[in-house]
């Protein structure tokens, strides 16, 4: 009788949650344009016009956008510096039955972009997650660079310390899969450079600039030949810059024959540090990569001389 009373409570306890849960309204997550707002789904206006509220990352700058498209919805703010009380505060209004909207400044919210919290805790209290697609500049870029697209991993942005980016670059060095970044203007310069040092100036790279919108360039080539191209013309910093590097090849880890015969000619005149730093200027290995080498050669050595 106890076992069958306690089923019932809990029963009857689910049941009102279960009702409760009925009566709460949405979340859309919606992808915007990266530039070109005719880029703009249908869907995406449609949404966005009907829900209740529209929680922006800048308030001012989606104006642009909902303006274009005649969208009156109230907006509030919701960005990477909100605070707890400002995701509580959009799951109550939620689970009164409201609907909301979240979208970031372009493309698609939480890519590099604030939200998280928001669609975790939304998640957690069972409430109705719903994604309207659209434009992403990592998948757009991808697309149209030509690199392998089977297996890719997207990092967002690097670091912005030199020895944490550094750090960055050395884990996903030997990674057997396309990388993807994203970068500021004002720093991709010097995250090509700390590519070239650790990943090699020969290893394949796409950059794509300002794209849909009207200056924007795509360049396709080796991070050696995307250095110079950058260096001669620092115009080509300027706006949204996606960085897609070519995955590590099979034989990536492997120096090439006279690469090695290079370092080993070195070797015989100074040590396997120097040797290594002189043999990547020549060659554009990886230095790190030169050294492993430059190590093992001197190790093979000694056991022949010991045989």
């Amino acid at each position: 009788m106890n076992i069958a009373h306690k089923a019932n409570k809990q029963y009857k306890l689910l049941e009102y949650i279960f009702l409760k849960m009925a009566d709460f309204g949405i979340l859309y997550v919606v992808s915007t344009p990266i530039g070109n707002l005719a880029d703009m789904t249908p869907r995406a206006v449609t949404i966005l016009d009907q829900v209740d509220i529209i929680a922006c990352e800048d308030t001012r700058s989606s104006k642009t956008l909902l303006n274009r498209f005649d969208i009156k919805t109230k907006c509030l703010s919701y960005h990477e510096h909100s605070d707890e009380r400002a995701t509580d505060v959009i799951m109550e209004k939620i689970q009164k039955g409201e609907n909301i909207a979240l979208i970031s400044d372009a493309g698609t919210p939480l890519i590099s972009d604030p939200g998280f919290k928001l669609v975790r805790k939304a998640r957690a209290l069972g409430i109705s997650i719903i994604p309207i697609p659209g434009s992403c500049a990592a998948i757009s870029a991808l697309s149209v660079s030509g690199l392998n697209t089977d297996a890719f991993l997207f990092k967002g942005f690097l670091p912005r310390k030199r020895e944490d980016r550094k750090n960055t670059l050395e884990q996903i060095r030997d990674y057997q899969h396309t990388i993807i970044f994203y970068e500021s203007p004002h720093r991709v310069l010097e995250s090509i450079k700390d590519m070239k040092l650790i990943l090699g100036n020969k290893r394949k790279i796409f950059m794509a600039r300002e794209m849909t919108k009207l200056f924007e360039t795509y360049f396709s080539g080796t991070i050696g030949e995307l250095t110079e191209f950058i260096e001669k013309d620092p115009s080509n910093t300027k706006g949204e810059i996606v960085l897609i590097v070519e995955k590590c090849g099979e034989d990536a880890t492997k120096l090439k024959k006279d690469h090695r015969r290079i370092l080993k000619l070195l070797l015989s005149e100074m040590s396997s540090s120097k040797a290594a730093s002189i043999a990547a200027k020549i060659t554009g290995e990886n230095k790190k990569l030169l050294y492993k080498e430059a190590i093992m050669l001197l190790e093979n050595d000694k056991q022949t001389d010991s045989q």
